[in-house]
């Protein structure tokens, strides 16, 4: 089986972010087959329809990569029961101009981790209706995270609770399966 690359998108700018631990995670348990680029969206500037005809190049990274990638995992934290407006702004960015939606027929696997109970269910459901509309391809079930400990997943990724460690193996193990299919 060929490598598959792999967009990753983590929603958060903090450096200590859980959502940034959990992406690093995922990498860690993924299948061998996965080779993960972490994509940058915060220097890009909020969407304006009047860039389109001379694209900042920071867009212009941004697409390329989404585009070039073979599948997308966007790991997202919640806020106010949403996605952050990093992650909107780039999925604009993306969908714009329209014959030009980078996200069309992407497959993409989305997770999020949070303190709280829920973890990041609702802001992946807003993002699940998001993508839907912009014909993307959105791994099926949902993968969240309650992120209990601060310490529960360490900074390089790895998870001592076993539990834990098996949910991120198989997350990783349908996506795999899911980009297999699709391709």
């Amino acid at each position: 089986m060929a490598q598959k690359t792999i967009a990753m998108l983590v929603a958060s700018l903090r450096k200590e972010s859980i959502n940034l631990k959990l992406a690093k995670a995922i990498e860690l348990y993924a299948p061998q087959s996965l080779r993960f680029d972490y994509i940058r969206m915060d220097d890009m500037p909020y969407y304006n329809g009047d860039l389109e005809g001379q694209r900042p190049e920071s867009v212009q990274r941004f697409t390329d990569s989404i585009r070039a990638a073979d599948g997308v995992c966007c790991v997202t934290p919640e806020y106010n029961r949403s996605i952050p407006a990093l992650l909107k702004n780039a999925i604009d960015w993306g969908s714009k101009p329209s014959a030009d939606n980078v996200w069309h027929n992407k497959v993409l696997a989305m997770t999020g981790a949070s303190p709280g109970g829920i973890g990041t269910a609702v802001a992946q459901q807003h993002l699940r209706q998001i993508l839907a509309i912009l014909g993307c391809i959105v791994m099926p079930g949902e993968a969240y995270i309650s992120f209990k400990t601060p310490d529960m997943i360490q900074p390089d990724g790895s998870i001592a609770d076993e539990s834990v460690r098996e949910f991120i193996t198989a997350f990783g193990a349908r996506f795999t399966e899911l980009i297999e299919r699709m391709s």
